[in-house]
């Protein structure tokens, strides 16, 4: 980087001292060039408590690497950001909240823990950072192949990027007796070979549908699913207020159900997404069938009195509503049983299948366990979008016990009206 590298890729195992070096970095290049620099994590409360309160392995607070001499006041800890003599400001953000830096030019980002982020910030920035001729420097532990997998193998056949992993082998961090005492702990083989050896293969720790997702790529579900022509298109919904809004657009054909887009933007009333509705549909030179939203739309909003579905009626969208799960966990079984005859198009359904992947439970290290409900996200709604699907589709296969299994989505029964089941 110091040599004019303008974007690196560092896939480095816990412990090995990710944000300090990026920080240290970023020192240095805010004395190099006066500008805006932004340290991402994915949540903002993530930064305060890693970055801003955060120290190192001897206690120095992180805060403490930046030299006295080069700060500009006091620290604005309320915003978790500095000003410095040389006309720079470093801030740390969550990139859950990415767009709230809106036009603020930014000549250099660090992205920590990528590989848990809303790859759309960096979607986001790209063409800021590629117009001032800025740096990003992408920083995770894998989990799972998404989108910071597909970045790293990228970054590996571009000469311009710099691409490094370094395992506990590289880096004599950690011995094989501190991974022992990890084991001990309770950690499990596989988080050990995520976290300290760097393999992608794991599933991330605590991923709902990792088991779904692996299996529909090994049965080329996960492909090119074009659109078909005289067949209507469905949409299932998940309203965002704050949040994002997303959208999976489906078909049905045959006895399988086939995805061939999906949509997500923020901070945009349904007379924006009405909007967007007729200009997909107008591409494929299709016809909808029906849009299914969830139980909330009907929920009347304190400043109109009206509900959502009243607001989407007189803009021409009629919503079928989906019943509520019992518990959230009946979503997700729903989602898990619908999976073996869904066809996804790849390259049309990319961030939405990495919200499927990415969607999670936390894992509570002190007690070496996964909370009973899912961390709300980026990938929530995605995930939240494709339970509508899974809830409210109408060939939805019958609910399994876990030792029973779809064995063919192609042929009916007669007598049950369901699936073939072994």
């Amino acid at each position: 980087m110091g040599n004019g590298g303008q974007r690196a890729v560092c896939v480095w195992h816990r412990r090995a001292g990710k944000d300090i070096t990026s920080m240290n970095w970023t020192i240095y290049a805010s004395c190099e060039r006066p500008g805006n620099y932004y340290h991402f994590l994915p949540k903002t409360n993530q930064g305060r408590k890693v970055i801003w309160d955060g120290k190192d392995i001897s206690g120095r607070p992180f805060l403490d690497y930046w030299p006295r001499e080069l700060i500009k006041g006091d620290p604005n800890a309320t915003e978790m950001k500095l000003s410095t003599q040389s006309g720079s400001l470093w801030q740390i953000l969550g990139s859950d909240n990415f767009d709230n830096v809106m036009g603020t030019n930014p000549v250099g980002i660090v992205f920590s823990e990528f590989s848990l982020q809303d790859p759309r910030a960096w979607d986001f920035f790209r063409p800021i950072l590629m117009e001032n001729k800025g740096w990003a420097l992408f920083l995770f532990t894998p989990r799972g192949r998404n989108h910071a997998y597909r970045l790293y193998v990228q970054a590996k056949e571009l000469d311009s990027w710099f691409c490094e992993m370094l395992t506990i082998d590289n880096t004599g961090v950690l011995s094989t007796l501190d991974i022992q005492a990890e084991k001990l702990a309770g950690m499990s083989e596989e988080m050990i070979d995520q976290e300290f050896y760097c393999s992608f293969e794991a599933a991330a720790p605590g991923a709902y549908f990792a088991s779904e997702l692996r299996r529909a790529r090994q049965e080329g579900r996960i492909t090119s699913v074009p659109f078909q022509s005289g067949v209507s298109v469905d949409t299932w919904w998940d309203l965002g207020m704050d949040d994002s809004t997303s959208i999976w657009f489906t078909q049905d054909v045959g006895r399988e159900i086939h995805i061939i887009s999906y949509y997500e933007k923020r901070g945009e009333g349904l007379e924006f997404y009405a909007r967007v509705l007729e200009e997909q549909i107008n591409k494929w030179r299709g016809v909808y069938g029906h849009h299914t939203a969830p139980h909330d739309i009907t929920v009347r909003e304190l400043g109109t009195g009206k509900t959502r579905l009243n607001t989407a009626g007189e803009l021409g969208l009629k919503f079928k509503v989906a019943q509520r799960p019992a518990r959230k966990e009946d979503g997700h079984q729903a989602i898990r049983n619908i999976f073996p005859i869904c066809y996804f198009d790849e390259k049309a359904c990319q961030v939405g299948l990495d919200g499927l992947a990415s969607y999670r439970s936390e894992f509570i290290e002190k007690h070496q366990v996964f909370r009973n409900e899912p961390i709300h996200d980026w990938a929530s709604h995605p995930a939240d979008a494709f339970q509508t699907l899974a809830i409210a589709h109408r060939f939805r296969p019958t609910i399994l016990p876990i030792e029973r299994r779809i064995i063919s989505t192609s042929i009916t029964s007669r007598q049950s009206g369901g699936w073939m089941v072994a």
